[in-house]
């Protein structure tokens, strides 16, 4: 039978084993670029593709999956921006509640609009928490959320709130400052946040080069996200991979 990805994701957890996961948008690939992607990312042993995007106007969700799943074993995860972004290509769906923001259709309503088809897709469902971190910079997931991030500088905020998704019974957290972010989160938030929740933490957003994915990592993160430094620079993606995988693990 085949292991869960969400299984694999709280051995590595146990094992004290980081990943790396790129974000993929699919408004900003095509043929040739997804193709350039997984050529870079099989040798560097990437262990995701997170695909998604907070708009996603184009038409060729399924496409881009298809051409990944085709060329490489790399599990894609959709990271959706909305109830359209569902492919049943995919291996498996972060079903993302912002729990940071006081947005009610984004907390259960577009959930409630999205489950019959999310249950007719066939993909792994795995319950996210989802955190929008003030990244000092106004993003596409703020706009569109219509919600107030947290503050970069508010660690007992972000602890308490990851801590309520947790024990509201969401099987991972992924705290984003947002594609663009000026800065990313913070070490010590991480650390907070990290050393008061048991499941998979997930980071993303401002991550532009090896050191700070490395550091995040020793921070308590167990997954690191980086999608638009990749876009600018694709040669990032060997440096931050093999960055995060030297992370000694813990005895």
């Amino acid at each position: 039978m085949k292991q869960s990805l969400y299984h694999q994701l709280t051995e590595k957890k146990q094992a004290g084993k980081k990943s790396f996961a790129v974000l993929i948008d699919p408004d900003k690939v095509n043929e040739t670029s997804i193709e350039a992607l997984v050529q870079l990312s099989v040798p560097a042993k990437v262990d995701y593709f997170f695909v998604g995007g907070s708009l996603v106007i184009s038409n060729h969700l399924d496409e881009c999956i298809r051409q990944i799943k085709k060329a490489c074993n790399i599990p894609v995860v959709l990271f959706p921006g909305s109830p359209s972004q569902v492919s049943r290509y995919a291996d498996a769906l972060l079903y993302l509640s912002l729990i940071s923001g006081r947005n009610p259709e984004l907390l259960i309503g577009q959930h409630v609009v999205s489950a019959p088809f999310v249950k007719k897709s066939g993909l792994e469902i795995m319950p996210t928490g989802y955190m929008v971190i003030d990244g000092g910079a106004p993003t596409t997931v703020s706009y569109i959320s219509n919600a107030t991030p947290i503050p970069s500088d508010k660690n007992d905020i972000a602890m308490c709130t990851a801590m309520a998704g947790e024990m509201l019974g969401m099987k991972l957290i992924y705290m984003d400052a947002g594609s663009g972010a000026k800065r990313p989160i913070t070490e010590d938030m991480i650390k907070s946040v990290a050393q008061h929740i048991e499941v998979p933490l997930i980071i993303g957003g401002g991550i532009t080069d090896a050191e700070k994915a490395y550091l995040n990592c020793k921070a308590g993160a167990d997954i690191i996200v980086v999608g638009n430094a990749i876009e600018k620079d694709a040669s990032l993606i060997k440096e931050i991979s093999d960055a995060i995988h030297s992370v000694p693990v813990k005895i």
